[in-house]
C-alpha cells in the first residue's frame, strides 16, 4: 500500500519536531553517573526519602545503597560532573523497600543520614566534619521513641536548624515524632511525641515542606486498614515556630494531637478510589501550600492538584492519562505510575512523575494555574527507568530554578517482591532553565 504526500509529509514532520525537540533537550539536559546500586527494589527511589539529593554552599550530595546493600555516600562540587563517593560501614536490609536513606546537611556544612527502618531502631549518624562524608558511629537522636522507627525525613530550617519526622510504632498503631536539632549546640530535643494520632484506628501518611519564611506545612491521608484502598481524604495543618504549635489554615489553633475528629480537610476523598500516600507538597513565595497526588475522578486516576488560594481550597485534575488500574493490599505496591513530585515559580505548576502509559520515562506534566488551559506533558528521557520514583533538589530549585533530579532504574515486585536483575547506574538528571524547555 502507498503512502500518499500528505501522509508522508505528515509523518516526516513529526519525526522532524521530534528530533528538533531532543536536540533542544540536549542542550538543557544532561545526565551525571554516581556510581552502581542496588536495583532489585525500588528502596533507592522511593518517594519518601527526605532527602535523596541535597546541596549545601557550593556542593551538593547524595546517598544509595550499592548491590551488597553498602550505604554509599556522594559528593560533588556543583556544575561539576564527577562525583566523589564513599562506601560506609553501613548496611541496610535493602529486601525491604521501606528501609530507604534520608539525608540532610545543617547550617553549618555536617551531614545527617538517617537509614534502613521499617519499625526498627534508630540509625543515625552524623559527618566527623563539615562537607565530610566519613561518618561518625550510630548514635541517638533524643532517645525517645527510638526503637520502632519507620519513614524518617529531614527538613531544613532557614536558619541552618534541622527538623525530623517518623513515625514511631506500626501502621495503624503508630505516632507522628518531631525531633528538632539546634545547630548551635548541636543537639536534638522531641518537641511532638504524637501530633497526629490515628486513635488506634488508623494511620496518618504525610508529607511536609518548609517555605522560605519558616513555616512548616505539614499535609496527610488517613488509612483504615493495612491496605492502602482504605486511604482517605486529604487533611492539612501548619506551624509558625518550628513544629511546636500547629494551627488550620484559616490560623485557628489545633488542640493536639491532631485527630480525625478536629483535622482540617483539604480536600475530601472517599476510600476505594486510588488515592496514593506520602507523595509530596510545596509552598510558593506567599507561603501558600500546594499537595500533589493522586487518586480517580470516574475509573482513570489522574494527578491531582490541590492548593490553598486566598482563604479557599482549589483542586486541578490534569487529566491526561487514559488507563486504569486499582490498588489494594499491603506493602511496597508495583503501580503503572509513580507517586508524584511538585515545582512551584509564581503560576507555573510542574508534576514529576512516571507513568507506563509513556514507557516508565521521566515525565514533566506543567500549566499556568492562572490561563485555564490544558496540561502539557513533556519526556525528559529517552530511556525507561522502570519503577522510579522523583526526588529532586529542593534547595536549588529555590535557588535558581535548576531542577536536579536523583535517577535510577529499579525493579519493583509488588509486596515487597525481590527481582533477578543486576545493578543499576545512579544518576543526577540536570534540567537547565526549564522555563525555556517548555516553551
Amino acid at each position: 500500500m502507498k503512502m500518499g504526500p500528505t501522509v508522508f509529509y505528515s509523518k516526516w514532520l513529526t519525526l522532524l519536531v521530534y528530533v528538533v525537540f531532543w536536540q533542544s533537550c540536549a542542550q538543557k539536559i544532561t545526565v551525571a553517573n554516581v556510581g552502581e546500586g542496588w536495583s532489585k527494589n525500588s528502596v533507592n527511589t522511593v518517594k519518601f526519602r527526605k532527602n535523596a539529593i541535597t546541596s549545601f554552599s557550593n556542593y551538593q550530595f547524595t546517598a544509595y545503597y550499592n548491590k551488597e546493600g553498602y550505604m554509599v555516600l556522594g559528593k560533588r562540587k556543583l556544575k561539576e560532573s564527577h562525583w566523589e563517593t564513599v562506601q560506609t560501614s553501613y548496611k541496610g536490609h535493602t529486601k525491604d523497600a521501606h528501609n530507604s536513606i534520608s539525608i540532610a546537611v545543617d547550617g553549618e556544612g555536617y551531614l545527617h543520614v538517617s537509614w534502613d527502618h521499617h519499625n526498627s531502631k534508630l540509625r543515625y549518624a552524623v559527618s566527623k566534619t563539615p562537607l565530610s562524608l566519613d561518618l561518625g558511629e550510630e548514635i541517638t537522636m533524643t532517645g525517645k521513641q527510638e526503637e520502632k522507627v519507620t519513614y524518617p525525613e529531614f527538613y531544613n530550617m532557614p536558619g541552618g536548624d534541622l527538623l525530623f519526622f517518623y513515625r514511631s510504632g506500626e501502621s495503624g498503631r503508630g505516632n507522628m515524632v518531631i525531633n528538632a536539632y539546634d545547630v548551635e549546640s548541636k543537639k536534638w530535643s522531641q518537641i511532638q511525641s504524637n501530633l497526629i494520632d490515628g486513635e488506634n484506628k488508623r494511620s496518618a501518611y504525610w508529607q511536609a515542606v518548609v517555605d522560605k519564611h519558616g513555616t512548616v506545612h505539614l499535609s496527610w491521608v488517613w488509612r483504615e486498614t493495612w491496605g492502602v484502598e482504605t486511604n482517605h481524604d486529604l487533611c492539612y495543618a501548619k506551624s509558625t515556630d518550628g513544629g511546636k504549635t500547629w494551627e488550620k489554615s484559616t490560623g485557628e489553633p489545633y488542640t493536639l494531637p491532631i485527630t480525625l475528629a478536629n483535622a482540617e480537610f483539604a480536600w475530601k476523598i472517599p476510600q476505594n478510589t486510588n488515592l496514593i500516600n506520602q507523595t509530596a507538597m510545596t509552598a510558593d513565595a506567599n507561603g501558600n501550600p500546594y499537595i500533589v497526588s493522586y487518586w480517580n475522578e470516574g475509573s482513570i486516576p489522574q494527578f491531582q492538584l490541590v492548593y490553598k488560594a486566598g482563604s479557599t481550597w482549589k483542586k486541578e485534575n490534569t487529566g491526561f492519562r487514559k488507563s486504569a488500574f486499582t490498588l489494594g493490599g499491603g506493602g511496597t505496591k508495583s503501580i503503572p505510575i509513580s507517586r508524584p513530585d511538585i515545582l512551584i515559580d509564581k503560576s507555573f505548576a510542574g508534576i514529576l512523575f512516571r507513568d507506563s502509559e509513556r514507557g516508565n520515562k521521566v515525565s514533566l506534566a506543567y500549566a499556568d494555574l492562572k490561563a485555564n488551559k490544558a496540561w502539557q506533558v513533556i519526556d525528559l528521557t529517552e530511556n525507561s527507568f522502570g519503577q522510579w520514583e522523583p526526588n529532586y533538589d529542593i534547595s536549588q530549585w529555590h535557588k535558581n530554578k535548576t531542577l536536579y533530579v536523583f535517577l535510577q532504574d529499579v525493579t519493583q515486585i509488588d509486596g515487597e517482591g525481590i527481582a533477578d536483575v543486576q545493578s543499576s547506574k545512579v544518576n543526577i538528571l540536570e534540567v537547565k532553565k526549564l522555563s525555556k524547555l517548555i516553551k
